[in-house]
């Protein structure tokens, strides 16, 4: 092999070798939630929706509130030890009489359940809670409660959007929040707990109802789009350290 073929083959193996260790960066999964429900407002702590395939979030008709959760199993979907850079939320919007209204994500601070209660008609109005499941007033129906009715929540939102009266699919943008959120339960999953998607509840009028996992079309199924960097593998921070100084010499000695 002559020595320009020879150095432009050289060159094109550590460029390779240096595509490699940028592709590495920013890998991206999806995932849908682990859990899903619906706290009711209820003081007897009575309702609530485990295994149906909608959760509300937003005030009723009579005022009422709803307050959706969702969790994700991020220690499952993401290698241990990642950087979370990224992350996004999309939920399918399915039912609604209000117009656009804004919808906040805020991180649960305790434990909660999903049992197999399924509430009747559009699911707006709750059924009865089955054991285990998170309700207004319990955390796990009935034997742990909140410590605060309607959930135990950062005040704090760590994202938001404005939620139309068209249905489709509507996504919270990543936020340093979100991206905090996630990072805490990629690192400890013993407190990777979810959000609480809380809607307007200054009026009525405001309920806005998302699909859960549950849902028949898959499609409609919450989606969390996580961009992260893993730790790299030994051998290719070795494969693009060696490249990289390659390149640095072949530079020098060509100027």
């Amino acid at each position: 092999m002559s020595g320009g073929l020879k150095a432009s083959a050289q060159c094109a193996a550590a460029i390779g070798v240096l595509g490699f260790g940028a592709a590495a960066l920013g890998d991206v999964v999806s995932v849908t939630t682990s859990k899903d429900n619906t706290l009711y407002e209820d003081f007897q702590g009575s309702l609530s929706n485990g295994a149906g395939s909608h959760m509300f979030a937003g005030s009723t008709a009579g005022w009422a509130y709803r307050r959706a959760l969702a969790a994700f199993d991020i220690a499952g979907a993401v290698p241990a030890g990642s950087t979370i850079l990224s992350v996004s939320l999309t939920l399918h919007m399915s039912q609604t009489i209000a117009g656009d209204q804004v919808v906040s994500l805020h991180r649960v601070l305790a434990d909660w359940g999903e049992g197999a209660s399924i509430a009747p008609g559009e699911q707006g109005g709750g059924g009865q809670a089955a054991p285990g499941d998170a309700t207004w007033r319990y955390t796990f129906y009935n034997t742990q409660s909140w410590t605060n009715l309607g959930g135990d929540f950062v005040a704090d939102a760590s994202g938001s959007t404005i939620v139309g009266s068209t249905d489709g699919f509507y996504t919270w943008n990543s936020t340093a929040e979100m991206v905090a959120d996630v990072q805490l339960w990629l690192d400890d999953p013993s407190s990777s707990f979810g959000w609480e998607i809380i809607g307007n509840e200054s009026t009525p009028f405001t309920a806005k109802r998302f699909d859960t996992r549950e849902n028949a079309n898959e499609l409609f199924r919450p989606v969390l789009m996580i961009e992260y960097l893993p730790i790299p593998e030994p051998g290719a921070v070795v494969l693009v350290s060696l490249a990289a100084g390659w390149m640095g010499g072949r530079r020098r000695r060509m100027s």
